[in-house]
């Protein structure tokens, strides 16, 4: 990659989109245009990807002309996960000032660091993307939070510093959040959001190691101190050893690609249809998100959101389920999910969950038998957290919500 100074950039109508799987060998994908009908972003493949790519997602097949996004505000098709999250947003606001905040100059500052393998370019010929320099090492992580205290309190960072903040990494969210490099691979560094108060970023690390003893594949997480409380890191999923990028979608991307609705039996059947058949391993992820469908429920995570899943490109073509992530409860008892569960919709209840269970290719016995096996991972969550590090206030102020009666009584109701 060749760095491009940003002090040269000009806000225009045309940008490029490039495919960095190999970042020594990235290939040109295509123009992005300004859509001013769309407030967003337009997607026209370049003639050398019509003939030897692939097609980004199901709603930019593999034919010449534009493709709009399907939303103002938005980017066209799997373009859409290439964007900054609210958090990188505030970020390339606060530190880059753009001239100009349109949709195409947000994909532009979100730089080479960004989630997937796609990367924006102001040239067609040659990769010149925004680049931020080498990642900060774990023992730069106090460093890090103090300059995202800057940036939640508007007060100007220097110039010498700004590297260690990274706006483009992960696919949605407002939790302040950073890249480490830990042993030579990438992490994501979350923070407290201000005011919290409960560490959340060691109740996030707690909740996904807890979901291990469900059944699910969740992310790498590991704690980090602070001067007060914790961040916690994230290994991420869409990088392979030797720098080499994954192509992925979100579920939200996926889906609305697919004209499907954004929920969990439509992922599963959009993983039967798109999924690695080799070994069954479409079917065995399948049964996954069925009980992360179950976990979310019972430790009452309400932010469930289709940016909260995500699916990776395999060589085939084919895709699978990424590791787990952002799975922490939300506080908020609402009583629904964000994606729908079944027939009821939304409501985070474990008939709900179990009225579609074909969708998920489960009979109606291995569909209870899943969710037995979740509810007594969840069963001890208390213990779980405080084996992790989780204060005994925070455990409890957490029970108010994951064990209340309308989550606890479902849980009992399918004790083994």
């Amino acid at each position: 990659m060749t760095p491009f100074d940003l002090q040269h950039y000009e806000p225009g109508d045309i940008l490029y989109l490039w495919f960095l799987a190999n970042p020594a060998a990235p290939r040109l994908i295509g123009e992005l245009r300004m859509a001013r009908s769309h407030k967003g972003v337009s997607l026209v493949y370049a003639p050398q990807w019509l003939k030897s790519g692939f097609a980004l997602s199901e709603d930019l097949p593999l034919t010449q002309g534009e493709f709009f996004p399907h939303e103002k505000e938005t980017a066209a098709g799997a373009v859409d996960d290439a964007r900054p999250d609210r958090w990188g947003e505030r970020v390339i606001r606060a530190l880059d000032k753009p001239p100009r905040l349109a949709v195409l100059d947000f994909l532009f500052f979100a730089g080479d660091q960004r989630f997937g393998a796609l990367g924006v370019s102001v040239s067609a010929s040659k990769y010149l993307a925004r680049d931020t320099g080498p990642l900060p090492q774990l023992e730069e992580a106090g460093q890090v939070h103090a300059l995202v205290t800057q940036i939640l309190s508007g007060e100007p960072v220097e110039e010498s510093k700004r590297r260690l903040i990274t706006p483009g990494t992960t696919l949605g969210g407002a939790r302040p959040k950073a890249l480490l490099e830990l042993h030579g691979h990438p992490w994501v560094l979350k923070f407290s959001e201000p005011g919290e108060p409960i560490d959340m970023p060691l109740v996030e690390h707690a909740a996904m190691t807890l979901a291990g003893h469900a059944g699910i594949r969740a992310a790498r997480t590991r704690p980090v101190k602070l001067g007060q409380g914790h961040a916690v890191a994230v290994q991420r999923f869409d990088r392979e050893p030797g720098g080499m990028r994954r192509h992925a979608l979100s579920a939200n991307v996926a889906l609305k690609g697919a004209g499907e609705a954004l929920g969990y039996p439509e992922l599963a059947q959009w993983l039967r249809r798109r999924g690695i058949t080799a070994g069954g391993l479409h079917l065995a992820q399948m049964r996954e998100l069925f009980r992360r469908m179950v976990f979310n429920i019972l430790i009452d995570n309400t932010d469930d959101h289709e940016k909260n899943h995500a699916l990776l490109m395999a060589d085939s073509g084919e895709y699978e389920l990424s590791p787990a992530f952002d799975i922490l409860p939300s506080g908020q008892a609402l009583g629904y999910q964000q994606m729908r569960v079944g027939a009821d919709a939304s409501d985070a209840t474990l008939e709900n969950a179990l009225s579609e269970h074909g969708q998920f290719g489960l009979r109606r016995d291995e569909a209870v038998a899943e969710v037995r096996q979740v509810c007594a991972a969840v069963s001890g969550w208390k213990e779980h957290f405080a084996h992790t590090g989780v204060i005994a206030a925070d455990i409890e102020s957490l029970a108010g919500q994951i064990d209340r009666p309308f989550l606890l009584e479902q849980r009992k109701a399918f004790a083994s």
